[in-house]
């Protein structure tokens, strides 16, 4: 390194500790490699930012070079230069005595405080470094995630449940959360493949694929359903025994109920944490499939009545 080692971290010669420690975190970070990718000359500045804190950042260093003891590279001046083994010249780390390979410390300086704990997982790990171009550092990676298809009933998914499914030779608990919809993917974390180096396991993707009811739909939380009933039960009025996804009930069909009237069942939807929903009934009058004379005459006994309003 040939350049005044104040003017690589852009201070003056009269700058401060906590000023010349300033400016080499920011070139730092600027200048690290592994943000630099795409910029072939990043390894080489980074290298010099380096190389001037490691001289700078120390007391005795920085003494020396102010008084000419010592050159940019930190090399001795003068007479037994070729004896000293520091800095560059000795053959060793290439970013000066002070800086620790396996930490990537420059005079000292812990680079998690400009990086975090760890700069090289920040950065993706793959740059080992062990000092540059001494072979990389091999990458973790997080295992590979398995996808899985599980087919369960309408009911299951409405109320919730928990299924066993064997993936690599292993029996794993699904829970199948209430309200559960067709095509809904649950993950599993950490149940899929290994890491590599180190990485995280991969985890577990399961599709659920719900199959459709005879006669229930849902409406979010709502659980809905079409009543049939008779002429005479919309009448008159009866009490009709439904199911409901938790079990049968008997609900009351009010005298002279019309076809698409609803009835609300309170709390007989899917419940889940957050809520619970309502059964909704539809009343869907059905005619007699066979002739009723007595119907008829009846009917047409009947006074003529408007029920339209156009």
């Amino acid at each position: 390194m040939s350049s005044d080692l104040y003017s690589i971290l852009g201070v003056s010669k009269t700058a401060t500790e906590t000023e010349i420690k300033s400016a080499f975190r920011k070139l730092a970070r600027k200048y690290h490699p592994d943000v630099n990718k795409d910029n072939p000359n990043a390894e080489q500045k980074f290298k010099e930012i380096n190389g001037a804190y490691d001289i700078l950042g120390d007391k005795e260093k920085r003494k020396k070079y102010d008084n000419k003891e010592i050159d940019s590279d930190g090399k001795p001046t003068g007479f037994g230069a070729s004896g000293f083994s520091g800095g560059f010249g000795g053959g060793g780390n290439p970013f000066g005595q002070g800086f620790n390979q396996s930490r990537g410390n420059a005079g000292g300086f812990d680079f998690s405080s400009i990086f975090g704990d760890d700069i090289f997982s920040t950065f993706g790990g793959n740059r080992g470094f062990d000092g540059f171009n001494t072979g990389p550092r091999q990458r973790s990676q997080k295992g590979q995630d398995i996808a899985y298809t599980m087919k369960i009933s309408f009911l299951d998914a409405a109320n919730g449940d928990e299924k066993t499914v064997t993936l690599n030779g292993k029996n794993i608990n699904v829970k199948v959360p209430s309200g559960t919809t067709d095509g809904q993917t649950l993950r599993l974390k950490g149940l899929g493949q290994e890491g590599i180096n180190g990485g995280a396991n991969g985890d577990v993707l399961i599709t659920i694929n719900v199959d459709k009811h005879p006669h229930f739909t849902t409406d979010g939380n709502n659980i809905l359903l079409d009543l049939p009933i008779s002429l005479k039960e919309a009448i008159l009025g009866a009490k009709v025994t439904i199911p409901t996804i938790s079990g049968k009930v008997v609900v009351n069909i009010p005298p002279y109920a019309s076809s698409g009237e609803k009835l609300r069942l309170k709390g007989k939807g899917i419940k889940n944490k957050n809520s619970t929903g309502d059964q909704i009934i539809t009343l869907k009058i059905i005619s007699p499939e066979e002739k009723n004379h007595q119907l008829e005459e009846t009917l047409a006994q009947m006074p003529d009545e408007n029920v339209r309003n156009f």
